[in-house]
């Protein structure tokens, strides 16, 4: 069986991005890096059926802002709120968000 190890190029990204994230926390920035993280990554965050019925708009004061196309799935992610958050603060960075607001 062979095993793979990462390629040099591999390596130094992922050295860049440790790196990166240790500036981001001496400059208070890493915090609001979570919350847009989740911005970014909302599809994979929340699944396949909230992630088509809902897009994250942009994060801002430790509130994430999630766009439903109307009132009947704003009500039904609105009952799901506790999950999504739980899911959410399960990834890197995802404890930033305290708050979903859901809009149209």
């Amino acid at each position: 069986m062979k095993m793979t190890t990462k390629s040099a190029p591999d390596r130094r990204i992922s050295k860049l991005g440790s790196l990166l994230d240790q500036i981001l926390s001496s400059y208070g920035l890493a915090y609001k890096l979570g919350g847009w993280r989740v911005v970014i990554n909302w599809p994979e965050i929340v699944g396949e059926r909230i992630a088509n019925a809902s897009k994250a708009l942009r994060y801002e004061n430790d509130t994430l802002l999630v766009s439903a196309p109307d009132s009947v799935w704003r009500q039904q992610l609105s009952l799901e709120v506790e999950t999504i958050l739980e899911k959410i603060h399960s990834v890197p960075g995802g404890k930033a968000v305290k708050r979903i607001h859901f809009v149209s």
